[in-house]
């Protein structure tokens, strides 16, 4: 039986290992885990109906949203992702392009609570925490919840806050509760933090560090509207009358949503690649990409292998398939790769970007 193994050095893309269904897979070490139950043709047809059934909402949702925001399909459909699997988002774009617009209007489509955090220098913990208050009325503490009670967070210029302020995002974006005081409060579910920095303007800034920016699924630049999309931009608001959306599902619907998306199928070949492709970004000279090796500080974390399956997923399940396919992965790799390479001064030197490294490493691996 073939296992995923690591690659010999020098290995040619035709020599990549692949790892066949079989009763169990072997990790570094000797380990076994189970490997996933194979699928028969009537689990898929049964599956298939059922994502068809289960995704149909998102045409409505992404017409609503259309309704409001010209273009940028791309992003809405990165943001949708995010919320079919609690993944953050960090959307990366120039003033102007409907960053949150887009989130605002998305939470309109579903129903759901909406808080809009802008953030500032000046900002403490606690304004997006929440804080004890003394009620001199009746000589208690009382606690006042924060603005991160919301299904829909939009963290507003996040580089702008000191490091303190940021830190305080992480344990609501990774354990989905906050502390305040002595008391854990869970957050609302679905929970999403879906924040935005500006990539010109960095004068007062405080960068993420690699740590926090890890905990976000994916990394979304917003590129500047087409010509044809500004004019239909310009036209509709001539009209005077700017269109709203309409609440087209609910929160529940959702949240089973996300039930389906978790069970869409992945055959074993297309999560080796998954492995393959963030393995290549830790061990480049082992997959006879040696030229990347001075370029490359640190690859991605286990987050980028279990985000791009993640993503993949729910990238499938938009288009309303049942099964991820080397697309999927190919699609939304991007935004799950750029912020987890981090390059060398070497790299900077040559103006080489992350982006640059991780389409290499696409454009060498064998497609299963």
């Amino acid at each position: 039986m073939d296992t995923l193994r690591d690659p010999l050095p020098t290995v040619s893309p035709a020599e990549l290992p692949t790892n066949p269904s079989g009763p169990h897979q072997v990790l570094d070490g000797g380990a076994t885990i189970p490997a996933p139950p194979a699928r028969t043709q009537d689990d898929i047809a049964r599956l298939t109906e059922e994502v068809k059934q289960s995704s149909a909402f998102l045409d409505d949702v992404f017409a609503q949203v259309g309704r409001v925001v010209v273009g940028q399909r791309e992003m809405v459909e990165r943001v949708m992702i995010g919320l079919l699997t609690g993944g953050h988002c960090l959307i990366e774009g120039v003033p102007g392009l409907a960053k949150t617009l887009t989130v605002k209007t998305l939470s309109q489509t579903i129903n759901a609570s909406f808080q809009r955090i802008q953030f500032t220098p000046d900002l403490l913990p606690a304004d997006i925490t929440g804080t004890i208050i003394y009620n001199m009325h009746t000589a208690e503490f009382t606690q006042k919840r924060g603005p991160l009670f919301a299904n829909l967070v939009l963290a507003d210029e996040v580089n702008r806050a000191p490091a303190k302020v940021q830190s305080a995002l992480l344990e609501a974006m990774q354990e989905r509760q906050v502390t305040i005081g002595d008391t854990t409060h869970k957050l609302p579910d679905p929970f999403l933090v879906l924040a935005t920095q500006n990539p010109i303007e960095q004068e007062g800034t405080f960068p993420l560090p690699e740590a926090q920016l890890d905990r976000f699924m994916l990394l979304i630049k917003v590129s500047y509207p087409t010509a044809n999309d500004e004019r239909a931009m310009l036209d509709r608001m001539s009209m005077g009358d700017t269109p709203g959306a309409s609440e087209v599902t609910t929160i529940e619907h959702v949240r089973a949503a996300r039930r389906v998306v978790s069970s869409i199928y992945i055959d074993d070949r297309v999560r080796d690649y998954i492995v393959h492709i963030v393995q290549a970004t830790r061990r480049p000279r082992d997959y006879g990409l040696g030229e990347l090796a001075p370029l490359i500080e640190y690859g991605g974390s286990p987050r980028a292998t279990l985000n791009l399956a993640t993503a993949a997923r729910a990238h499938a399940f938009i288009r309303h398939r049942a099964y991820v396919t080397p697309d999927d992965i190919k699609a939304i790799s991007m935004d799950v790769m750029r912020h987890r390479v981090m390059l060398t001064y070497e790299a900077e030197a040559e103006d080489v970007s992350s982006e640059d490294v991780v389409r290499r490493i696409f454009e060498y691996l064998p497609v299963p």
